[in-house]
């Protein structure tokens, strides 16, 4: 690489812009889990009976400490599949790969994102702090340095790490595990593998190509449908364990279950996977969506 080359390169790195960044810290997964913490944390006040007024200060700590984790954590895996996001059509032009960010400073971003995230965490309670701390471990080294690459479960591994918001919320308000939290985190955990599962066989060529064991490319997409219904029972029976957050929750929560249900059934009849993946896929994005807004609203009247 001539000198022209290197200060052009250092000159696009310089350049970057809001979208390089939210790319970067991967700001629909930061979105996403913000909403989910802050159900957590929203729940943890209605149900505790501690002022939500006299505690602006927990709020604030913890929806941009938690936001800031999850973000730092994008960050550390767009640093970590630099290697692999190139061969991948919809990671190609993440920042990482057209040099708009360099690898060194996506990772100065990643550790500060971090640290601040970290330090408002802690200024909650030490237990959300902690939490945090495993969240980020358990999604940058666990699932993306390891079992992302090497194992045909790397979609369960990942789902540890994204049902990590919740009890962050929870806990900076209640530092103590109750039922409501353990059913959170479950929810979001079995949530997960479904939904990753559908954009790994709407991808699956791209994760055979890049070397990446997805449950599609190792076992089929026949298998894959087995897992998702699998996931999606699991999910049918979490509300039962939820009457805490009252009877029109259990309903809802039922029904969206028994929507996904069906879903996964006229699966096995078409003959269109891909077609049936992104069914699947939006379906996923607004089950979750509803869910969780759904949580809040009801809380109010706890």
């Amino acid at each position: 690489m001539n000198q022209m080359e290197k200060t052009a390169k250092v000159d696009v790195a310089a350049k970057f812009t809001v979208k390089d960044f939210t790319e970067l810290v991967k700001i629909g997964i930061v979105n996403s889990n913000t909403i989910t913490a802050f159900t957590g944390m929203w729940l943890a006040f209605q149900l505790t009976g501690v002022s939500f007024i006299q505690n602006l200060d927990v709020l604030i700590f913890t929806i941009l400490g938690s936001g800031m984790v999850v973000a730092a954590s994008g960050a550390f895996n767009n640093v970590i599949d630099r290697d692999i996001d190139g061969i991948m059509e919809r990671t190609k032009n993440r920042p990482t790969m057209t040099g708009k960010i360099s690898g060194k400073r996506a990772l100065l971003i990643a550790v500060a994102l971090g640290v601040v995230g970290e330090a408002l965490l802690f200024m909650t309670t030490w237990q959300a702090g902690v939490i945090g701390l495993i969240g980020i471990f358990l999604y940058v080294v666990v699932y993306s340095m390891w079992a992302k690459r090497k194992l045909v479960s790397n979609t369960v591994i990942g789902s540890f790490s994204g049902a990590v918001p919740p009890l962050i919320g929870w806990f900076a308000v209640e530092p103590s595990f109750s039922a409501v939290p353990i059913m959170l985190f479950l929810v979001m955990f079995c949530w997960q593998p479904p939904h990753f599962y559908a954009i790994a066989i709407k991808r699956k060529e791209e994760y055979a190509a890049a070397g990446i064991p997805m449950l599609p490319v190792v076992k089929g997409i026949e298998r894959t449908k087995w897992s998702t219904l699998f996931w999606v029972v699991l999910l049918t029976i979490l509300p039962f364990f939820m009457w805490e957050l009252g009877l029109v929750y259990v309903i809802l929560a039922t029904v969206l279950n028994v929507i996904w249900l069906a879903i996964c059934f006229y699966g096995f009849k078409m003959e269109d996977s891909m077609k049936w993946a992104r069914i699947s896929f939006v379906y996923s994005i607004n089950y979750m969506t509803i869910l969780f807004v759904s949580m809040v609203i009801i809380g109010v009247f706890l």
